[in-house]
C-alpha cells in the first residue's frame, strides 16, 4: 500500500512490484516483497484487495518483479512468482536468465538448457510473459569474473531464443547496461521489436577519466555510475524515437 501510495503521489502510472517469495536477502535491493506470491496464490480476498487498491490510486501493475540469480535458485519459487502473476491478470514476471558466475559462456549454455526450458513452458500454460533484464549484474568483486545474469548482449540474445523459440520468452531492455559495455542500444529496438516486452528508464554515466586509468577489464563500479534518466550518457531522445518507431505501446519503469 504504501508502494502504491508513493507511485500514485509522484504521478506514475505503472509500477513494477517487486515480488521476492519471504527469505533473506543475497544483495541489495533483494528480498524486497510488495506483494505475497504465497498470499496471492492462496487468498482470493489478497488478490481483490491488491488489484482494488491499485485500481482506486490509478495504477496498473505493469508485472511481477522477482531478480535473483535464477541460474542459481529456488525453482518453486520462479514458479509462485508466475502463477500469482496470471491470478492477478498481470500475466507478466521480469527476472534475470541467472549465471554462474565461475563457469563459462558455454557452460552456462549448458545450463541455460537444463533449467529455462521448464520454466518457460510453465509460463506458456499461465499465459504469462517472462522479460528478461539485460543488465550483466556485474559490479564488484561479489559478483566476478562472468557476473550472474547470461543475458547481457544481442550475440547472446539471438541465442538464447534460437534455443527457446517462444512468445511468452523476450527481454526488459535498459538502455544503461550498453553504454558501460560499449554497445549499441540503438540498433537492437529494431531487430528485437517483437522482443521488447518492458522497458527500463535508467542512466548510466561512464567516467573516461577514470576508464583511461583501470581499463575494460577492472571492476566496472571503478569507471561507471548508475543515473536517473538524463543524468548520465543515454541520449534519451533517440532512445524513445526508436521506441516510436516500432511502435512500442508497452510500460516504461524508472
Amino acid at each position: 500500500e504504501e508502494m502504491i501510495d508513493t507511485a500514485s503521489e509522484l504521478g506514475f502510472s505503472c509500477v513494477e512490484a517487486a515480488c521476492w517469495p519471504a527469505g533473506n536477502a543475497e544483495r541489495r535491493y533483494a528480498g524486497v516483497s510488495h506483494i505475497d506470491v504465497g498470499r496471492v496464490i492462496e487468498e482470493e480476498a489478497y488478490r481483490k484487495h491488491i488489484l482494488d487498491y491499485a485500481r482506486e490510486k490509478q495504477i496498473t501493475i505493469s508485472a511481477l518483479a522477482y531478480y535473483p540469480n535464477t541460474m542459481d535458485g529456488n525453482p518453486e519459487k520462479r514458479k509462485k512468482v508466475i502463477k500469482a502473476s496470471a491470478l492477478l491478470g498481470v500475466f507478466m514476471t521480469t527476472t534475470f536468465i541467472g549465471r554462474d558466475q565461475n563457469k563459462t559462456l558455454e557452460e552456462n549454455l549448458e545450463l541455460f538448457d537444463a533449467i529455462w526450458p521448464d520454466i518457460i513452458r510453465y509460463a506458456e500454460e499461465h499465459q504469462v510473459k517472462i522479460g528478461i533484464e539485460n543488465c550483466p549484474m556485474l559490479f564488484g568483486p561479489e559478483q566476478w569474473p562472468g557476473g550472474q545474469n547470461l543475458m547481457t548482449t544481442p550475440v547472446i540474445w539471438r541465442e538464447l531464443f534460437e534455443r527457446i523459440p517462444s512468445k511468452n520468452f523476450g527481454l526488459i531492455f535498459d538502455p544503461s547496461h550498453f553504454v558501460w559495455q560499449g554497445l549499441d542500444y540503438i540498433r537492437p529496438i529494431y531487430e528485437f521489436q517483437d522482443k521488447m516486452f518492458h522497458i527500463h528508464f535508467k542512466d548510466m554515466k561512464v567516467r573516461k577519466e577514470k576508464l583511461a586509468e583501470c581499463g575494460i577489464m577492472a571492476y566496472p563500479l571503478d569507471y561507471m555510475n548508475p543515473k536517473i534518466p538524463v543524468l548520465g550518457d543515454v541520449d534519451w531522445g533517440k532512445f524513445i524515437s526508436a521506441l516510436t518507431d516500432i511502435g512500442y505501446d508497452g510500460y516504461a519503469c524508472i
